[in-house]
């Protein structure tokens, strides 16, 4: 028989409720076990219905390293699949959101990387093995190369092909590879003086995620593309990249206030939309545009130019190869953070 006096159309509201709550919940009397995974390149955690996933390699301006992709889909996933969150964030810790990637192991160690990760060596993602195929004087295996940029971006695009909804809060900067992972997320807020763009096509780079031309349209994703130029956080929500953008001192409460009206959604209302959205996203050949520039960012980075400035990184530095590409562009002394 049917308990009509604890049916949830009798509670005010009660659409409001998450997959965890009430009586009637799919997930009633179902504990989660805890989870106490540490990550090398971030941090997560989960307030009220907001799952927080913070870049946390501040020393090194958050620069992406091979274990990036592999945590951030890792992280994802436990968001996805924990019925308290409605919505992720995504944000970084220190002076910036994301500077790109680590590069000093292709461009300037000369195939010395240190120590890499321990569960990426003897793989496409070992920096060793990757170093090696960066050799100005040895064989190139474009496909070497692939299959690993591909994985970095299978990572980065959890954002996208995730269920829940996901919100990137940029300051400070979020240039080159950070905006790969960027510009998956549903939704982009920033600080106005953000510093938000991909200066590697100058020389040595395609976006690899192949996103700028669906966030933006053509004319102005070739507008950044074909000079390296970059746009403030203020000149981002102007242009439609970002939803909207705040003074720096503002950005966390305008943050929190939107991914608070988020949350407030149910999480099946939350998927159904973003499915929805994303199948014209996906129309338009979100994948398609992902395989072509990941080629393309291998050949950039092995052609005669890019070995130039890969030896130019490795005899001179790599900081002083940065300012002979962007000082003819003017905009080298506006640089806010060390990564290209």
């Amino acid at each position: 028989m049917t308990d009509y006096e604890n049916h949830a159309g009798m509670r005010p509201g009660a659409w409001r409720e998450g997959w965890d709550e009430g009586a009637d919940s799919l997930f009633a009397d179902r504990e989660q076990a805890e989870d106490h995974t540490e990550y090398r390149t971030l941090t997560y955690e989960v307030t009220g219905r907001i799952a927080r996933i913070t870049f946390n390699r501040p020393e090194h301006g958050n620069a992406i390293t091979a274990d990036t992709p592999l945590e951030l889909a890792a992280t994802v996933e436990r968001a996805d699949l924990d019925p308290r969150v409605h919505v992720i964030l995504l944000s970084g810790r220190g002076k910036g959101f994301c500077g790109g990637y680590d590069l000093g192991v292709f461009a300037e160690s000369g195939g010395n990387p240190g120590d890499g990760p321990d569960r990426t060596t003897g793989t496409v993602l070992d920096p060793m093995v990757q170093a090696r195929n960066h050799n100005p004087f040895g064989h190139w295996d474009p496909m070497a190369d692939y299959a690993m940029m591909s994985r970095f971006n299978r990572g980065f695009a959890s954002l996208l092909h995730s269920n829940k909804p996901t919100v990137a809060k940029l300051h400070g900067f979020c240039v080159a590879g950070g905006t790969d992972i960027a510009l998956y997320c549903d939704q982009i807020i920033a600080a106005d003086d953000t510093k938000i763009g991909y200066p590697p096509t100058r020389v040595w780079g395609v976006p690899a995620a192949g996103m700028w031309a669906h966030r933006l349209g053509d004319q102005r994703a070739k507008r950044l593309l074909l000079t390296g130029d970059c746009l403030s956080g203020k000149q981002a929500a102007e242009w439609g990249l970002a939803v909207e953008s705040a003074p720096a001192e503002e950005l966390d409460q305008r943050t929190e206030d939107l991914v608070g009206r988020i949350a407030q959604m149910p999480i099946n209302q939350l998927m159904m939309v973003k499915l929805a959205l994303n199948s014209a996203l996906l129309a338009q050949g979100v994948a398609n545009s992902g395989m072509i520039s990941t080629v393309f960012d291998g050949v950039s980075r092995h052609t005669r130019e890019g070995y130039a400035f890969q030896l130019r990184s490795a005899t001179a530095g790599f900081r002083e190869a940065v300012r002979e590409r962007d000082e003819p562009f003017g905009d080298h002394k506006r640089r806010q953070f060390d990564q290209p």
